[in-house]
C-alpha cells in the first residue's frame, strides 16, 4: 500500500456535538426515527469533524440567558461553518453581501415584511432573494398552516392600513399576498399534492375570497384564474388512470425488495403513500411479508405483522406486546417507538426489521447471511469499467435529481417532522454508504490476489470516470471504499498496483483529506460547473454545523440571517441541478446486466466481518 495512504476510517467516530446527542444505533438504543436519521449521517461520512480544524469551537451568535439584546450577525460574519470559512469559502456557499437580510423579527411579522418587499415598499432589488429566503426555510420557524393563515387574514384586511402597510391601498395589498403564495404553492407543489385535502383547503379558501373582490379589484382577475389552475393541480396532480396506477405499483427501495424489472425502471421521487412491500423478521428467522405506505406508523406495521402471524402455523401462541426492532448486521438494536413513521427509509444497508416480544430483544441475532460469506469471483470482472461507472453516475443523477431541495432543510432542522421528511435524502445517504462497502466487499471476497489487484485497478479507473462526469457522491464512495481498513492493510494487494495507478489513487486521497476544513475537495467543486453530483453528506455536514453555530430563536424573535445563509446552502444545490446530466456512451448488448447489477449491489457492511476476511486474505504476520 502507499505511503501516503490514510485510512480515513478512523474518523467514523468523531461526531458533531449535535449527532452525538441525537444517538443512534446501540445495543439497546432507542429513540426517534429523527434522531436516527442524524445519527446516521456520521456513519455515511467517514471523515466528519467536530469543527473546523482551523476556527476551534463554534462560537454562539448570542447567549439565551442574556438580557440585553442579542447580536445578530451581519451579513460578512464569519461563523465559521465549514462552507462559509473566511479564506476556504467555496463559490457556491459565498454571501452577497450588497445588501442586508431582514432584521430579527417574529416569525409573523417577518412574513408581513416579505409581503412589503414584494410590493417594493422596500429592500429595493432584493425582493427575489428574500422572497427565496423565507421560501425555503419558513418551516424552521413558521409552520405552513400558520404561514397560510397570515395570507388569509392579509388577503382580507380592511380598515388599519395605514397604521401597519402605510400607503398601501387594497388592490396592492391583495396582488403582493397573492403573488407570495404562488411562489409558496410553486416551491412546495410536490409537498402539497402529496398531502391530498389537508393542503388543498389553502388556495381554495384564498381563490374563494379573491373571487368576492373582483368586483372590486377588476385587475385582480388573471391572478384570481391563475388560483383556480392551482387549486384544480392540488386536487388533481395527474390522471384517474396514472392514480390508479400509482396505487397499485409497488416501489423498490435498495434492499427490501428485489425484482430485475423494477430496479430497471428509472426511479421517481418517493411520496409518503407509496407502497412497498418489506420483510418483518421473528426471533427464529422466519419472516412475514407485508405491504405498507412508506410513511405508515410503527404501529400500523406491527398491527400487520401481529395480524398476519395470528394466522400463521408456525406460531404456537397468539403474538403478544410486539416491539420493532432495528438489527444492524452487527447485532446492534435499535427499538422503534409505535408513533414513529417512515422507518424504512432509515434503515442501514443490511440493516433488517424484527418483530418481538420485549423479553426477547436481548436474543436477537442478525440473519445467518448477514454473519457469514462465501468466497467467489466477482461478476464485475467481465463489466467493463466505463459502463460501470456510466451506470453508477445515471442512477446517482436519477436519485439525487428526486430530492426536494427543502429536503435538506427538514433533514438537519426537523422543520414540521411531522408533515415532511426526507424520505428521498435518506436513500441518497444509504446509496453513498452501500457503494462504499460495495468496493471493500468486492476485493475482499476475492481470493485470487492477481484478481484482486486487477479489481484494485478497476475501481481506480472507476473513481476516475465517475470524476470525471463530475459524479462526486460516487467517487468519494469509492475511494473511501478503497481506504476502509479491511482494504488498506492488504499490503501485496497493493504492491500489486502499477505505480501509475498508486499515484492516481494518492491525488484521489488527497480531495477525500478532511484537513483544512476538506479544501481540496471544495477547491475542486468550484471549479466545476452543472450538472453535477455532490458528496451530499458533506453538504449535510455544513448545514449542520450552521444550525449548531448559531441560533436560530432568541426568545420570540427569529435570527432570518441564519435562515438567509441557510437558503444560500440550498440554492448551491439548486445550482448544481440547473441543467439535465446528459450521457453519450452507447449501450452495449450487456447493458441491461450491468444496469441490474449496479441497481442491486450485495455488500456486507458488518466491519468486523470484513476485517475477518482480510485477515484471511493476507494474515497480520505475513
Amino acid at each position: 500500500m502507499p505511503a501516503g495512504m490514510k485510512p480515513l476510517e478512523k474518523f467514523l467516530k468523531k461526531q458533531t456535538t449535535a449527532l452525538t446527542r441525537a444517538g443512534g444505533f446501540g445495543d439497546k438504543a432507542t429513540g426517534t426515527g429523527a434522531s436516527r436519521r442524524r445519527a446516521s449521517l456520521s456513519r455515511v461520512v467517514p471523515f466528519f469533524r467536530e469543527t473546523s480544524p482551523e476556527s476551534g469551537p463554534a462560537r454562539e451568535v448570542f447567549s439565551p440567558d442574556t438580557e440585553e439584546a442579542p447580536c445578530w450577525p451581519s451579513a460578512t460574519a464569519d461563523i465559521r461553518s465549514p462552507s462559509l470559512s473566511s479564506d476556504e469559502q467555496s463559490s457556491e456557499a459565498s454571501l452577497d453581501t450588497s445588501w442586508t437580510p431582514l432584521p430579527a423579527d417574529t416569525p409573523d411579522n417577518l412574513a408581513l415584511a416579505i409581503l412589503e418587499s414584494v410590493a417594493g415598499k422596500r429592500y429595493g432589488n432584493c425582493t427575489e432573494t428574500l422572497l427565496d429566503d423565507f421560501m425555503l426555510t419558513h418551516p424552521i420557524f413558521l409552520a405552513s398552516d400558520r404561514f397560510q393563515q397570515v395570507l388569509l387574514q392579509q388577503f382580507g384586511f380592511e380598515g388599519k392600513a395605514a397604521e401597519d402597510w402605510p400607503c398601501w391601498d387594497g388592490a396592492e395589498r391583495k396582488q403582493a399576498v397573492l403573488s407570495v403564495a404562488f411562489r409558496y404553492l410553486d416551491t412546495y407543489r410536490e409537498l402539497l399534492q402529496e398531502e391530498g385535502d389537508r393542503s388543498n383547503s389553502f388556495p381554495k379558501e384564498l381563490y374563494m375570497c379573491a373571487v368576492q373582490e373582483l368586483s372590486r379589484f377588476p385587475e385582480l382577475v388573471e391572478d384570481v384564474l391563475k388560483l383556480q389552475r392551482w387549486t384544480e393541480i392540488l386536487q388533481c396532480p395527474s390522471s384517474e388512470e396514472d392514480q390508479e396506477s400509482r396505487r397499485k405499483q409497488v416501489r423498490p427501495l435498495f434492499r427490501h425488495f428485489r425484482r430485475i424489472d423494477a430496479c430497471l425502471q428509472p426511479r421517481e421521487a418517493f411520496r409518503g403513500s407509496d407502497e412497498i412491500f418489506c420483510r418483518v423478521y421473528t426471533p427464529d428467522h422466519s419472516y412475514v411479508t407485508i405491504r405498507s405506505r412508506l410513511s405508515c406508523r410503527v404501529g400500523e406495521i406491527l398491527a400487520q405483522v401481529r395480524e398476519k402471524l395470528q394466522y400463521s402455523e408456525d406460531q404456537p401462541t397468539q403474538p403478544g406486546n410486539l416491539l420493532l426492532v432495528a438489527v444492524t448486521s452487527a447485532g446492534e438494536k435499535a427499538v422503534f417507538r409505535p408513533s414513529d413513521e417512515a422507518v424504512f427509509t432509515t434503515l442501514g444497508v443490511n440493516t433488517h426489521l424484527f418483530a418481538c416480544e420485549p423479553s426477547e430483544l436481548e436474543n436477537l441475532l442478525p440473519l445467518p447471511e448477514e454473519i457469514h460469506w462465501s468466497p467467489g469471483d466477482s461478476k464485475l470482472h467481465d463489466m467493463s469499467a466505463e459502463e460501470v461507472a456510466n451506470q453508477l453516475v445515471v442512477f446517482d443523477w436519477e436519485l439525487f435529481s428526486c430530492v426536494h431541495e427543502v429536503e435538506f432543510v427538514c433533514y438537519v432542522f426537523h422543520g414540521e417532522q411531522a408533515r415532511w421528511r426526507p424520505l428521498n435524502l435518506e436513500l441518497v445517504l444509504q446509496r453513498c454508504s452501500e457503494v462504499q462497502h460495495w468496493v471493500a466487499t468486492e476485493i475482499l471476497q476475492c481470493q485470487s490476489l492477481p484478481k484482486r489487484v486487477q479489481l484494485l485497478r478497476k475501481f481506480i479507473k472507476i473513481a476516475a470516470l465517475c470524476k470525471q462526469q463530475q459524479d462526486l457522491l460516487s467517487f468519494l464512495a469509492v475511494v473511501l471504499g478503497l481506504d476502509n481498513p479491511a482494504v488498506s492493510r492488504l499490503r501485496l494487494t497493493w504492491e500489486g498496483l502499477p505505480g501509475k495507478f498508486r499515484k492516481q489513487f494518492q491525488q484521489f486521497e488527497s480531495i477525500a483529506d478532511p484537513s483544512r476544513n476538506h479544501k481540496s475537495y471544495r477547491d475542486l467543486m468550484a471549479s466545476l460547473r452543472p450538472p453535477l453530483i455532490p458528496f451530499t453528506p458533506l453538504l449535510l455536514k455544513d448545514l449542520t454545523f450552521l444550525h449548531e453555530s448559531c441560533k436560530s430563536f432568541h426568545g420570540e424573535l427569529v435570527n432570518f440571517e441564519k435562515m438567509h445563509k441557510v437558503a444560500e446552502m440550498v440554492r448551491s444545490i439548486r445550482r448544481y441541478r440547473s441543467s439535465q446530466l446528459a450521457m453519450d456512451a452507447e449501450p452495449s448488448p450487456s447493458h441491461l446486466q450491468t444496469k441490474a447489477y449496479v441497481r442491486q449491489l450485495q455488500v456486507i457492511d458488518n466491519q468486523n466481518l470484513l476485517f475477518d476476511m482480510s485477515c484471511k486474505l493476507e494474515p497480520k504476520d505475513m
